[in-house]
């Protein structure tokens, strides 16, 4: 028996002791001839008198059957409704106590003899309390993970219209190739994170950027084969809502605290990942460090600057905050609680061919030679939405972006503005739990305004549309395969009916782990 359970047969005899107090009062030859009258019982249903319906029933049960400490007459009842009177009471609370007595010398017996075994728990313990309180001081031991993925890419393209054979010639069979990207990360306080990453490729295709710019991807790297840093900055917490983000290598989006669209979940045609503006959101990558503040609520600002060729000593190639220096300074402001947002963001870029030149893959020819040839203002508005649970509605992202050339390097030409906007929908879990389907339409960079000098207006080629279809396999929670479509109209801007168009067919197999 329990020295606990033991023990609280002090308060129900005392309660007896309680409801005896108004009892006629007894002789003590009353008493003992009670206690030489009981007969000790074990189970409460021993007596005749008492019933599962009292509403003492389970306390007297308790008294019997765990305690045993309460008998009952010779006749076999209890007479529970009989006053009770101080010496009944005594004589009852004694014999609970004497078994708490031989309970108690029991235990006092067990401590002796486990008295050693006692000490050595009793120093583990406090040796574990050492420990548990050194590893609270300390929080946080430094760790890095490795995260990684690699995409294979099986695919070709077709070419209609002006220019067709010399781009089939050039850019018309199917090619078979990969991304690789290795990151690590690593954190010393448990809030900061250095990044490292490291990627190859041999994309020396259409998806790389070679013959139609606009079929580039996202994941479209050559390197040769040859692996190589592509990523090396540090970011850290300032106060509750403030991250400060700076590298050698880092890029411009790196630094935004939210990246202004749900689309796509799957990389695939780079100019849809741009948010609708590539010269706002221009992803130039280099030396810099940005700054953001972000609340709970969902509101942020951010501020960066980073030149692409940092690393240079030299300040008429390059350096920091040269004139010669590939500038890339951008401000966003946006807005994103759980599951929409909008944002606004504003860059400066500078260099000619370093921050403010825009990727092939994201504009005509025209829009992407004035890109590079002076300082460039851009603007990009973007906004998007997700529904919170799956099915037929998609989630949706748009976005625009505006740029300004004031003074292109380029002769004959005074001044330029291009435009590009994009619509971008995704429906997730279609078919099966995991997959997805997506689609986007927009037009990549395309000049909307030039001043020439001469006032002649050729330079302007017009504008053409990028469309992309995929579906998503999430074959395991580590493989995916996506096929995907993609059909450019136009993607020289040719003002000739019988301009240049394209398509491309691929199928892209990521693994990640």
């Amino acid at each position: 028996m329990k020295l606990f359970q033991q023990m609280l047969v002090a308060p129900a005899a005392l309660g007896l002791l309680a409801s005896g107090a108004n009892a006629a009062e007894l002789n003590i030859n009353g008493v003992s001839d009670y206690a030489a009258s009981a007969d000790q019982v074990t189970s409460v249903t021993q007596f005749s008198d008492v019933y599962p319906t009292d509403w003492a029933y389970q306390a007297l049960s308790n008294l019997v059957e765990q305690y045993g400490c309460v008998a009952g007459y010779p006749n076999g009842t209890f007479r529970g409704n009989r006053a009770m009177t101080r010496y009944e009471a005594a004589a009852l609370l004694n014999a609970c106590l004497d078994r708490v007595t031989e309970v108690t010398d029991e235990l006092r017996r067990l401590l002796k003899e486990f008295e050693t075994e006692l000490a050595i728990l009793r120093g583990r313990v406090d040796g574990l309390e050492a420990r548990v309180g050194e590893l609270e001081a300390t929080q946080f031991s430094t760790t890095t993970k490795l995260k990684g993925s690699t995409h294979w890419v099986l695919g070709a393209a077709k070419y209609h219209g002006e220019g067709s054979k010399a781009e089939a010639t050039a850019n018309g069979g199917t090619s078979f190739s990969y991304d690789l990207r290795l990151a690590l990360e690593t954190s010393f306080t448990g809030k900061d994170s250095l990044v490292t990453r490291l990627r190859s490729g041999n994309m020396n295709n259409i998806y790389g950027g070679n013959g139609v710019g606009l079929f580039g991807q996202e994941y479209g790297v050559n390197t040769d084969n040859a692996v190589v840093i592509d990523r090396l900055f540090y970011s850290f917490p300032l106060g509750d809502e403030f991250t400060i983000v700076g590298g050698p290598r880092v890029r411009m989006d790196n630094m935004l605290p939210v990246w202004p669209s749900a689309y796509p979940s799957d990389m695939t045609m780079d100019f849809f990942t741009y948010a609708g503006a590539p010269g706002a959101y221009n992803l130039a990558l280099g030396g810099g460090a940005g700054i953001y503040w972000q609340t709970e609520g969902g509101f942020s600002v951010s501020t960066s600057y980073l030149s692409t060729d940092a690393e240079l000593s030299d300040p008429n190639a390059g350096g920091l905050l040269t004139d010669a220096a590939g500038t890339s300074a951008t401000t966003q402001i946006a807005y994103a609680p759980e599951n929409w947002g909008i944002a606004g963001a504003f860059t400066y870029a500078s260099g000619g061919e370093g921050g403010g030149a825009l990727y092939g893959g994201n504009g005509t020819p025209g829009a992407v030679a004035l890109s590079g040839s002076g300082n460039t203002y851009s603007y990009g508005l973007s906004a998007w939405w997700m529904p919170e649970d799956s099915g037929l509605i998609p989630s949706i992202s748009a976005g625009w972006g505006l740029t300004d050339i004031p003074d292109p390097s380029i002769s004959g030409v005074k001044e330029a503005t291009t435009q590009s906007w994009y619509v971008g929908l995704e429906w997730s879990d279609v078919f099966v739990e995991g997959n997805s389907l997506g689609m986007a339409v927009g037009q990549p960079t395309f000049i909307s305004d030039v001043d020439t000098k001469k006032g002649v207006d050729d330079f302007v080629a017009g504008s053409g549309y990028a469309w992309e279809f995929f579906y998503k396999f999430q074959v395991t929670d580590n493989i995916t395969v996506t096929p995907a479509i993609h059909y450019l109209s136009k993607p020289y801007a040719s003002q000739d009916s019988d301009g240049l168009n394209a398509m491309s067919g691929l199928i892209k197999t990521t693994f990640k782990f």
